[in-house]
């Protein structure tokens, strides 16, 4: 294999290290989900079961971050292709609105899967539901932000509203003011039981930290630019995660704040790891690539989140796996998440053949040229 050009465009290609990054977010996103779902309650005290459930916390982050990351990167993309900023905008708030669209019809389809949801179930806030808006906001900014060589500005705005968004989560979720919005409003802004499994403080904030770092790789244009800014990106990260550790050591300056929910010391924290596990996946990716060895059933997985997202919920809580709903030991639901990981890949490769199918329809079909015989 011959050994990459230097002086090549970093921006022309798909960077596979995102996909590989968002693959991971999938594999994690199913191991919490089948621990949460079908491990039984003995083990629920375990060491290794504690340790899991913070493994795959940090799948929602991973997904919210990177799409802060691809917003930007594609927002790019879009506006030197077609040299309109503003098709760039208009682009990434339609994505962006219909992600919260989908958020809606996939409550729906829950709805009717499980026979005996509340109706005020479908008005459940889930994560597609933050992500949506987020992404339309992100947007915005990269569209109103000042076009120049330096991405310093862009950066500094995303990261002072990801800032914003962790700082003020304690104070809103305490305030008696959200108690005078509507109720499905109060959703979004705090937790309300069954009714919320993210809010939007302070998750968004993981999507504008996301734009941030994808406002300077959208400015790389040879590989090895782009192979310094990850070690600049690695050590950014491994401070962060220093710096939030560090904090978390000292009180709260809050009046009621939890670490693992409120916490700006736990958000800098798990930003720092997202950092680091991006430019793991870049080194990963270069290295394996020197060596002839590449990913792609990661990156496939990476590639169909959405969907696998859209599928794999249903049949983790659903009427699927009651037989061994919340009865596993915890080896048991390891290999079950192994098994089920295998299946979710085997679905994802027979949607892009159905999909392959449908776009090939109707095109002529070009007969093999005959063999010349003497």
């Amino acid at each position: 294999m011959s050994s990459p050009d230097p002086s090549r465009p970093a921006s022309l290609g798909r960077r596979a290290y995102i996909d590989w990054a968002r693959g991971i977010a999938v594999l994690v996103m199913m191991e919490a989900h089948t621990l949460d779902a079908w491990t039984r309650g003995a083990d629920h005290r375990t060491i290794a079961f504690r340790d899991a459930q913070i493994l795959g916390g940090f799948a929602a982050p991973l997904f919210l971050w990177l799409a802060g990351v691809g917003v930007v990167l594609s927002a790019t993309r879009r506006a030197e292709r077609r040299g309109s900023r503003a098709a760039a905008v208009d682009a990434v708030c339609r994505r962006g609105l219909e992600i919260f669209l989908l958020a809606f019809l996939f409550r729906l389809q829950s709805f009717v899967l499980s026979p005996g949801t509340p109706a005020a179930l479908l008005f459940r806030v889930d994560i597609l539901n933050v992500m949506g808006p987020a992404i339309v906001i992100t947007g915005l900014i990269w569209g109103i932000s000042t076009v120049s060589r330096s991405p310093g500005p862009l950066v500094a705005a995303y990261a002072a509203v990801a800032a914003a968004a962790t700082l003020l989560t304690p104070v809103v979720r305490a305030t008696p003011l959200v108690d005078m919005l509507p109720i499905w409003f109060q959703w979004y802004v705090r937790p309300a039981g069954d009714y919320t499994v993210f809010t939007l403080f302070p998750w968004v904030g993981f999507v504008f930290a996301g734009g941030a770092c994808g406002a300077l790789l959208a400015t790389i244009r040879t590989s090895d630019d782009e192979r310094r800014l990850h070690v600049w990106i690695g050590a950014a990260g491994a401070a962060l995660t220093a710096i939030g550790m560090y904090g978390a050591t000292f009180p709260s300056i809050y009046r009621a704040s939890s670490f693992w929910t409120t916490s700006p010391s736990f958000f800098t924290i798990r930003v720092g790891v997202l950092m680091l596990t991006l430019s793991a996946a870049y080194a990963s990716s270069a290295l394996l690539e020197r060596s002839g060895i590449t990913l792609p059933s990661l990156e496939r997985l990476g590639r169909s989140s959405l969907f696998v997202y859209w599928i794999h919920v249903e049949l983790v809580y659903g009427y699927a796996s009651w037989l061994w709903h919340a009865r596993l030991p915890l080896w048991g639901t390891a290999i079950a998440f192994a098994i089920f990981s295998a299946v979710i890949y085997r679905a994802v490769l027979w949607r892009d053949d159905v999909v392959s199918a449908w776009r090939g329809r109707g095109r002529p079909i070009t007969p093999a040229p005959q063999a010349v015989t003497a």
